[in-house]
Protein backbone atom coordinates (compact mmCIF):
# COMPACT_ATOMS: atom_id res chain seq x y z
CA UNK A 1 0.00 0.00 0.00
CA UNK A 2 1.42 3.59 -0.88
CA UNK A 3 0.21 6.95 0.75
CA UNK A 4 1.03 10.38 -1.03
CA UNK A 5 1.72 13.17 1.84
CA UNK A 6 3.23 16.11 1.18
CA UNK A 7 4.63 15.81 -1.93
CA UNK A 8 6.63 12.22 -1.27
CA UNK A 9 4.76 8.96 -1.69
CA UNK A 10 5.32 6.38 1.22
CA UNK A 11 5.78 2.92 0.98
CA UNK A 12 4.21 0.62 3.68
CA UNK A 13 5.02 -2.90 1.94
CA UNK A 14 7.79 -4.95 1.54
CA UNK A 15 9.12 -4.22 -2.25
CA UNK A 16 11.90 -2.78 -2.63
CA UNK A 17 11.65 -2.92 -6.49
CA UNK A 18 8.36 -0.69 -6.41
CA UNK A 19 9.51 1.58 -3.50
CA UNK A 20 12.34 1.82 -5.85
CA UNK A 21 10.49 3.20 -8.51
CA UNK A 22 8.75 5.59 -6.41
CA UNK A 23 12.20 6.78 -5.60
CA UNK A 24 13.12 7.68 -8.84
CA UNK A 25 9.80 9.50 -9.23
CA UNK A 26 10.85 11.63 -6.22
CA UNK A 27 13.67 12.21 -7.32
CA UNK A 28 12.45 13.81 -10.30
CA UNK A 29 9.15 15.96 -8.83
CA UNK A 30 9.25 19.60 -7.30
CA UNK A 31 9.25 19.25 -3.74
CA UNK A 32 7.17 21.37 -1.56
CA UNK A 33 10.30 23.46 0.47
CA UNK A 34 10.87 22.15 3.90
CA UNK A 35 9.54 25.18 6.24
CA UNK A 36 6.12 25.34 3.61
CA UNK A 37 3.54 26.47 6.06
CA UNK A 38 1.79 23.55 7.86
CA UNK A 39 -0.99 22.85 10.51
CA UNK A 40 0.68 21.20 13.58
CA UNK A 41 -0.65 20.09 17.19
CA UNK A 42 0.12 21.68 20.38
CA UNK A 43 0.84 20.08 23.15
CA UNK A 44 1.50 20.55 27.09
CA UNK A 45 4.44 19.42 29.05
CA UNK A 46 3.25 15.98 29.33
CA UNK A 47 2.93 15.89 25.61
CA UNK A 48 -1.03 15.93 25.82
CA UNK A 49 -2.29 17.27 22.73
CA UNK A 50 -4.66 20.92 23.75
CA UNK A 51 -4.60 22.80 20.49
CA UNK A 52 -3.10 23.50 17.03
CA UNK A 53 -1.37 26.46 15.47
CA UNK A 54 0.39 26.74 12.19
CA UNK A 55 4.35 25.89 11.94
CA UNK A 56 5.37 29.57 11.24
CA UNK A 57 3.79 30.14 14.43
CA UNK A 58 5.83 27.58 16.38
CA UNK A 59 9.12 28.59 14.99
CA UNK A 60 8.73 32.18 16.81
CA UNK A 61 6.84 31.18 19.47
CA UNK A 62 8.43 29.29 22.10
CA UNK A 63 5.33 28.96 24.14
CA UNK A 64 3.44 26.84 21.80
CA UNK A 65 5.24 23.48 22.50
CA UNK A 66 4.60 20.83 19.17
CA UNK A 67 5.37 17.57 18.89
CA UNK A 68 8.27 16.15 16.91
CA UNK A 69 9.73 12.47 16.00
CA UNK A 70 13.35 11.10 16.08
CA UNK A 71 14.56 8.34 14.97
CA UNK A 72 18.69 7.09 15.80
CA UNK A 73 19.08 4.82 12.48
CA UNK A 74 22.18 2.43 14.10
CA UNK A 75 23.83 -0.27 12.01
CA UNK A 76 25.41 -3.69 12.83
CA UNK A 77 28.65 -2.23 13.91
CA UNK A 78 27.16 0.16 16.74
CA UNK A 79 27.70 2.96 14.65
CA UNK A 80 24.75 5.84 14.28
CA UNK A 81 23.81 7.45 11.16
CA UNK A 82 24.01 11.40 11.05
CA UNK A 83 22.69 14.04 8.59
CA UNK A 84 24.29 17.20 8.27
CA UNK A 85 21.49 19.97 7.73
CA UNK A 86 20.82 22.16 4.63
CA UNK A 87 22.58 25.21 4.43
CA UNK A 88 19.19 26.41 3.83
CA UNK A 89 17.60 25.73 6.88
CA UNK A 90 16.47 28.59 9.08
CA UNK A 91 17.36 26.58 12.16
CA UNK A 92 21.16 25.15 12.75
CA UNK A 93 22.24 25.09 9.22
CA UNK A 94 25.08 22.95 8.30
CA UNK A 95 25.54 21.06 11.52
CA UNK A 96 25.36 17.41 11.87
CA UNK A 97 21.80 16.21 13.38
CA UNK A 98 19.68 13.20 14.36
CA UNK A 99 19.33 10.71 11.89
CA UNK A 100 16.12 11.24 11.27
CA UNK A 101 13.54 14.41 12.54
CA UNK A 102 10.49 15.72 12.09
CA UNK A 103 7.28 17.54 12.74
CA UNK A 104 3.63 15.30 13.42
CA UNK A 105 1.50 17.50 11.23
CA UNK A 106 -2.21 17.98 13.28
CA UNK A 107 -4.19 14.81 13.30
CA UNK A 108 -1.37 12.41 12.29
CA UNK A 109 -0.92 9.50 14.46
CA UNK A 110 2.74 9.45 15.78
CA UNK A 111 3.36 5.62 13.88
CA UNK A 112 2.38 7.22 10.33
CA UNK A 113 5.14 10.85 10.96
CA UNK A 114 7.61 7.86 12.20
CA UNK A 115 7.51 5.81 8.53
CA UNK A 116 6.93 9.30 6.75
CA UNK A 117 9.91 11.10 7.93
CA UNK A 118 12.39 7.58 8.18
CA UNK A 119 11.80 7.17 4.00
CA UNK A 120 12.41 10.89 3.41
CA UNK A 121 14.87 11.44 5.26
CA UNK A 122 17.20 7.84 4.95
CA UNK A 123 14.78 6.02 2.41
CA UNK A 124 14.11 4.01 5.50
CA UNK A 125 11.42 1.35 3.88
CA UNK A 126 10.24 -1.34 6.41
CA UNK A 127 12.02 -0.04 9.43
CA UNK A 128 11.10 -1.29 13.31
CA UNK A 129 10.89 2.04 15.21
CA UNK A 130 11.66 1.05 19.00
CA UNK A 131 10.76 4.26 21.50
CA UNK A 132 13.21 5.10 23.59
CA UNK A 133 12.57 8.36 25.52
CA UNK A 134 10.60 11.17 25.30
CA UNK A 135 11.55 15.16 26.75
CA UNK A 136 10.53 18.30 26.07
CA UNK A 137 13.46 20.37 24.52
CA UNK A 138 13.17 24.47 24.76
CA UNK A 139 14.89 26.91 23.15
CA UNK A 140 14.73 30.83 22.72
CA UNK A 141 12.74 30.39 19.45
CA UNK A 142 10.64 27.33 19.84
CA UNK A 143 9.72 24.64 21.71
CA UNK A 144 9.12 20.93 21.14
CA UNK A 145 8.08 17.68 22.57
CA UNK A 146 10.36 15.16 21.40
CA UNK A 147 9.40 11.43 20.68
CA UNK A 148 12.51 9.51 20.32
CA UNK A 149 12.96 6.14 18.61
CA UNK A 150 16.07 3.55 17.50
CA UNK A 151 15.65 1.78 14.56
CA UNK A 152 18.33 -0.56 12.98
CA UNK A 153 18.73 -0.22 9.25
CA UNK A 154 22.02 -0.75 7.09
CA UNK A 155 21.65 1.15 4.06
CA UNK A 156 19.83 4.30 4.96
CA UNK A 157 19.72 6.60 1.63
CA UNK A 158 17.90 10.20 2.31
CA UNK A 159 15.46 10.59 -0.43
CA UNK A 160 14.34 14.47 0.53
CA UNK A 161 18.21 14.96 -0.69
CA UNK A 162 17.01 19.48 -0.72
CA UNK A 163 17.14 19.01 3.19
CA UNK A 164 19.81 17.34 3.59
CA UNK A 165 24.13 18.30 2.81
CA UNK A 166 25.49 15.04 3.89
CA UNK A 167 24.76 11.83 5.53
CA UNK A 168 27.04 8.79 6.85
CA UNK A 169 27.53 6.40 9.91
CA UNK A 170 29.27 7.66 12.79
CA UNK A 171 31.20 5.69 15.22
CA UNK A 172 30.13 6.35 19.09
CA UNK A 173 33.39 7.50 20.09
CA UNK A 174 34.23 9.62 16.51
CA UNK A 175 30.99 11.93 18.03
CA UNK A 176 31.98 11.97 21.41
CA UNK A 177 35.05 13.34 20.43
CA UNK A 178 33.12 16.24 18.23
CA UNK A 179 30.75 17.44 21.53
CA UNK A 180 31.33 20.43 21.83
CA UNK A 181 32.99 21.78 18.91
CA UNK A 182 29.96 22.81 17.16
CA UNK A 183 29.89 19.96 14.85
CA UNK A 184 26.34 18.85 15.89
CA UNK A 185 23.48 20.64 16.64
CA UNK A 186 22.59 21.55 20.41
CA UNK A 187 19.77 19.39 20.47
CA UNK A 188 21.71 16.57 18.92
CA UNK A 189 23.87 16.58 21.56
CA UNK A 190 21.73 16.40 24.54
CA UNK A 191 20.02 13.91 23.33
CA UNK A 192 22.69 11.99 22.35
CA UNK A 193 23.73 12.09 26.41
CA UNK A 194 20.06 10.90 26.89
CA UNK A 195 20.29 7.70 24.51
CA UNK A 196 24.27 6.94 23.95
CA UNK A 197 23.61 3.78 26.11
CA UNK A 198 20.26 2.76 24.99
CA UNK A 199 21.50 2.44 21.04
Amino acid sequence: MFFYYRNFFVCSQKNSQICGIIEDFIMNTTQIPADAEELLPLVDSTGKIIGKAMRSQCHKDNTLIHPVVHVHIVNGRGELFLQKRSMQKLIQPGKWDTSVGGHITYGEPIEEALRREAWEEAGVVDGEFVPLTQYLWECQRESEYINVFKCRYENPKPVAVAEIDDARFWTLDEIEQNIGKGVFTPNFEKEFVKIKDLL
